[in-house]
This record gives C-alpha cells, sequence and structure tokens, in this order.
C-alpha cells in the first residue's frame, strides 16, 4: 500500500489516498519515515531486509520450485539460523509459492542417465545408457543395476548386449506389476510439474533438451530430498561411497 500511495499522492495527496484504502495518513508517514531512517526499524523489520533478498536468491537458484520447507532447509544448509515460521511469513511477502503436485512416494534415488527424443526407440534408450555408464565411470559400470519395465526398447538385443558389455546387472519388472514404474513415473511427473509446464510452450526441440540437461543436473547435484535426509542425491551417492569403504576396515 505504500507504494501505491507513493506513485499517486502527487496527484491525489496522501490523505484521500489512506481514506479511499481505509489506512491512517500517520501509518503511512511512519512507514516513510522508517525507509528515510533504517535505524528507527524494529530489530525484526531489519532481519527481514537480510533474509528477503536470501530468500529470492534460494528460490531462483532453485528452478523457482522449493516451496517454505525446501527454502528453510536450504537456508539451514547455508548456516542462517531461522524458523520456519519466518520463511514462511516472508515468501508470503515476497509473492513466492513453490511448485504443488501429488505426493508419491519414494523408494529410491534416480540415477544420472538421460536423453530427449521425439520418439521411444531402442537407439534414444541406448544413448541414455551410454550417458549413465560414462557418469559412472566405466571402471565402475560393474556396481550399476539397471532396472526398467518390458518396453520393447528395454529388452532389444541391442541394449542387452550393451548392458552385457558393461557388465551391468538387468532387473526387468514383472508385467501388472503397479510398483514397477514408481520411480520412473515419480521423476517423470517432477519433471513435467517443474519445467514442461512451467516454462512452456517450447520454441524448439533443442530449448527442451537444454533445459532438461539443466534440471537433470540441478537435481543430480543440488536438489535436497526430505527422504534421503535433506541432502542431494550426490552427497548421499558419497556417504553411501564412503560407508562401503569402511565396511573391509571395520571387518
Amino acid at each position: 500500500m505504500t507504494a501505491f500511495v507513493d506513485a499517486h499522492r502527487q496527484e491525489y495527496g496522501v490523505e484521500p489516498i489512506c481514506r479511499l484504502l481505509e489506512i491512517a495518513p500517520s501509518a503511512y508517514h511512519e512507514r516513510v519515515r522508517k525507509r528515510r531512517e533504517p535505524q528507527r526499524r524494529s530489530a525484526r523489520e531489519q532481519r527481514d531486509d537480510v533474509l528477503k533478498p536470501e530468500i529470492l536468491r534460494v528460490f531462483n537458484e532453485n528452478f523457482e520450485v522449493y516451496g517454505v520447507r525446501k527454502i528453510w532447509r536450504q537456508m539451514r544448509r547455508e548456516g542462517f539460523s531461522v524458523a520456519r515460521c519466518t520463511i514462511e511469513r516472508l515468501m508470503r511477502d515476497l509473492g513466492l509459492q513453490g511448485v504443488i503436485r501429488g505426493k508419491p512416494k519414494r523408494t529410491t534415488v534416480s540415477d544420472k542417465g538421460w536423453r530427449v527424443s521425439r520418439t521411444a526407440h531402442a537407439s534414444f534408450v541406448l544413448d541414455a545408457l551410454e550417458q549413465a555408464i560414462h557418469a559412472r565411470c566405466p571402471s565402475e559400470a560393474s556396481q550399476l543395476v539397471h532396472h526398467s519395465d518390458r518396453g520393447s526398447q528395454y529388452v532389444a538385443i541391442r541394449y542387452t548386449e550393451r548392458l552385457a558389455e558393461a557388465g551391468i546387472e538387468p532387473s526387468v519388472g514383472s508385467v501388472g506389476d503397479s510398483y514397477d514404474n514408481a520411480l520412473a513415473e515419480t521423476i517423470n511427473g517432477l519433471f513435467k510439474a517443474e519445467v514442461i509446464h512451467r516454462r512452456g510452450p517450447w520454441k524448439s526441440f533443442e530449448a527442451v533438451e537444454y533445459a532438461t540437461l539443466e534440471w537433470v543436473d540441478w537435481f543430480n547435484n543440488r536438489r535436497i530430498l526430505e527422504p534421503i535426509g535433506n541432502i542431494t542425491p550426490a552427497e548421499a551417492e558419497q556417504r553411501y561411497d564412503v560407508a562401503m569403504d569402511q565396511l573391509p576396515m571395520a571387518a
């Protein structure tokens, strides 16, 4: 309201505008004085001035999809001592809201292979497989387990031969298993809600591919996930590797 009065005070005057808005002119003048003299502001107001740009930064750095809980978690990770209710209040003041979608059960963490294509042919999924192998380094490929449904792309001879060549253990879901595609559907749902639907309409195939690259990199390396302890998938994997390395020492 202060900004509205500022914009129209020269034309209509402060008192008539305040009367129309049903606010006391003294309240407006007090806000103007505090703006000119920041030391007159309360400790809470001064703290808000510090937190608001940080909240906006975290929101923008995370695809503008984080809600109150994750903004709060991320700021706590960065060393800010702030209450969740404060984040909620300031996000409301800033007009920020995270992406809202369903809450499916997460049972595992997705891997790093992805590709964008107009059709789901065998060479398309082979490209995604090659990317996953490269991300894990060829020397570690033998530690991978590849899970898929019984789609023709995944049981194609070329595809199964490449899995065997890389030493990757295949895991194919059973027909009619309701949990068969749980992880894939979760990731697809997030991707559609946070990228495709929010940032469209898309001008080109290349724009979708680049946006997918950005989102997958963010998801794997910077997105915090509650089911794994409010850390990133990359951190979870590092902790797992350290734990596995320590097992022989403990034995």
